[in-house]
């Protein structure tokens, strides 16, 4: 993509949360930077990614170019980078993957977006698959200006996930592709660490300097462990061979119905007090 075209997304990107608008909005993108091979400049570019658990992958595809793109080059020689997800911006490393485990993580990327498969045949060449995994050293920088907003932007990337995954499902054929189940486990996994880490950390805080919150605290609690049921469910309707597509919508749109309800109750009761603490 041209520098400027590159530019606007990347504009674009960070004004909102990572949304994108036109032919990307219901893209899963990230921000990469790179490190330069011969420049030793840092380097930003709008990357589509997979969910693949407590990694991410991306695809050197570069539009099916006969070339790697440049950032993979950077990569590969300085294997630290930063990635934006419209939410939190952090260290990782990556790791370059090959043989079986890259063939087999192209093809379940490729079963469920044929144009992979298409970039691969244009391209004449091996399309590298890269693993990115957060680096260890410290919780990620949220991209926000106060907790309050920190706290509605990953509601709103949970919103946009599950948004996704239903329309994945809807419009799949009659079995769960492989990828499909990975982005369903890992929206699991990443809601039961977002309610972990609330009922260890922010809600005993807040019970704390605010006691009038008891009642509010209580309930938010109570509907963590209605949620994990529902993820319980949903993992159990899409761990089996054969997974059936209708059940797995359905225990999507219900976690999706029950979640939204928990989310506007905690923002409508929780964001002007964080806001405030932040202030």
């Amino acid at each position: 993509m041209p520098l400027d075209f590159n530019q606007q997304i990347i504009e674009e990107f960070r004004a909102n949360g990572g949304r994108l608008s036109g032919p990307f909005a219901d893209a899963r993108m990230i921000l990469l930077t790179t490190t330069g091979v011969r420049s030793g400049a840092r380097h930003t570019a709008p990357v589509g990614y997979l969910p693949d658990g407590e990694r991410i992958l991306v695809i050197g595809s570069a539009g099916g170019s006969p070339r790697h793109p440049d950032w993979y080059h950077n990569l590969v020689a300085y294997p630290r980078v930063t990635v934006e997800d419209g939410v939190f911006t952090y260290e990782a490393e990556a790791t370059v993957l090959d043989g079986a485990e890259r063939d087999r993580l192209f093809a379940r990327a490729a079963e469920a977006d044929p144009g992979w498969a298409g970039y691969q045949a244009k391209a004449e060449r091996v399309l590298p698959v890269v693993a990115l995994r957060q680096v260890a050293d410290g919780p990620p920088n949220i991209n926000a200006t106060s907790w309050g907003a920190g706290l509605k932007l990953v509601h709103d990337a949970f919103r946009r996930e599950l948004g996704l995954i239903r329309k994945e499902i809807a419009a799949s054929g009659p079995g769960l592709g492989a990828q499909l189940r990975v982005n369903c486990l890992t929206v699991c996994q990443g809601l039961h660490h977002h309610h972990t880490a609330e009922d260890a950390g922010m809600f005993g805080s807040l019970a704390h300097r605010h006691p009038e919150l008891a009642p509010t605290i209580d309930r938010l609690r109570r509907e963590h462990e209605k949620v994990a049921v529902l993820l319980d469910e949903l993992q159990a309707a899409i761990s089996g061979e054969g997974a059936d597509r209708v059940l797995v919508l359905a225990e999507v749109e219900r976690l999706s119905d029950e979640l939204e309800r928990h989310l506007a109750y905690e923002e409508e009761q929780l964001l002007p007090i964080l806001d405030g603490m932040s202030g």
